[in-house]
């Protein structure tokens, strides 16, 4: 096992695109090592090759049982996560489990005493928690700027379909529909801005057939409670056209003024008490806009250190009871 300052040896199970998108962000890093591991043998050599990694495993069982690794990313679909997971931790490592995570909540709590008996650290990979721009949203907010919360309107539209062949159409596979499967981000972001969201209801609009093949129901509204009294709503759409694919602009409205941003992180104006405040992320931040990262160098910390990450178990177990709502609702 790494420690001290030895770099930490990180296997991708998986070999689809955000195995990719996850090496291109960690590979920045002098803390890690990288290898990969899929069910075919060439598949992971290829991923090794492009992200200068150091081995290929020609399966995950002999990624998890190797002495070479310390921890895993479980970047398979969802319907795998809880097996992977369990066995990652039975083999004594750490890991970085895709989102959504687990199917049920009781997954959840086992994989929490599983993570706790076996002294591991566990980050569900939910990168939006890590960006720039909710922390800017956070902090203003907080400053009083547009004075107390009474709504909030979070809109990510974008006309973004899956391929007829893409397992995302199979809700076995991943979970649910295009928001159970990434929706959830959104949610998150919602419940992260302050006041705690207590409760979700979900509206969807009649599912239409894509002449690409992509079988899912795409888009939903959700409304949204915070405990503080404040209410909101999520206009979520994988199959409506936007600027630029997905360029959108959501708002935080105040008693006292309203702060509108740039959904994807492009940037925040605050209009309330005092001048006008403008938020144009700085460098640092456009190199992190998406938080990854962020999101690695917090499980690197805990990995070294010992606790858990900011995006731990815990918390997203707070996203999946909300999430459940949305489903009932």
């Amino acid at each position: 096992m790494a420690g001290g300052s030895a770099p930490i040896r990180i296997a991708y199970l998986g070999s689809g695109d955000i195995a990719g998108v996850h090496a291109r962000h960690v590979r920045r890093s002098a803390d890690v090592r990288v290898s990969f591991a899929s069910r075919d043998l060439r598949r992971a050599e290829a991923l090794r090759q492009q992200a200068g990694g150091e081995r290929a495993f020609g399966s995950y069982e002999a990624a998890l049982g190797s002495p070479e690794v310390d921890a895993v990313v479980v970047s398979v679909p969802p319907v795998h996560h809880r097996r992977l997971v369990s066995a990652a931790l039975a083999a004594g490592k750490h890991v970085l489990v895709e989102k959504p995570a687990f199917p049920t909540l009781a997954d959840y709590d086992e994989v929490v005493r599983e993570r706790d008996s076996a002294g591991r650290s566990v980050l569900v990979g939910e990168n939006d928690h890590y960006k720039p721009q909710l922390r800017t949203l956070r902090s203003m907010l907080a400053s009083g700027v547009i004075g107390e919360l009474v709504m909030v309107g979070i809109v990510t539209v974008a006309d973004l379909p899956k391929r007829s062949d893409d397992w995302r159409n199979d809700e076995a596979m991943a979970g649910g529909d295009a928001f159970f499967e990434e929706g959830v981000h959104w949610m998150h972001v919602a419940g992260e801005l302050g006041p705690r969201l207590v409760a979700a209801t979900g509206l969807r609009p009649r599912p239409a057939p894509d002449p690409a093949g992509d079988r899912r129901a795409r888009s939903m509204v959700v409304g949204l409670t915070y405990d503080t009294g404040a209410t909101g709503a999520i206009l979520y759409s994988r199959e409506v056209p936007s600027l630029l694919r997905g360029l959108s602009t959501s708002h935080l409205y105040g008693r006292e003024g309203v702060i509108t941003f740039e959904s994807n992180g492009a940037g925040a104006l605050a209009r309330g008490r005092g001048r006008p405040r403008v938020h144009v992320p700085g460098p640092a931040e456009l190199v992190d806009v998406r938080g990854y990262k962020a999101m690695y160098a917090d499980w690197v910390r805990s990995i070294r250190e010992g606790g858990q990450p900011g995006m731990s178990v815990e918390r997203a177990r707070e996203d999946h009871v909300l999430m459940e709502m949305v489903r009932g609702g």
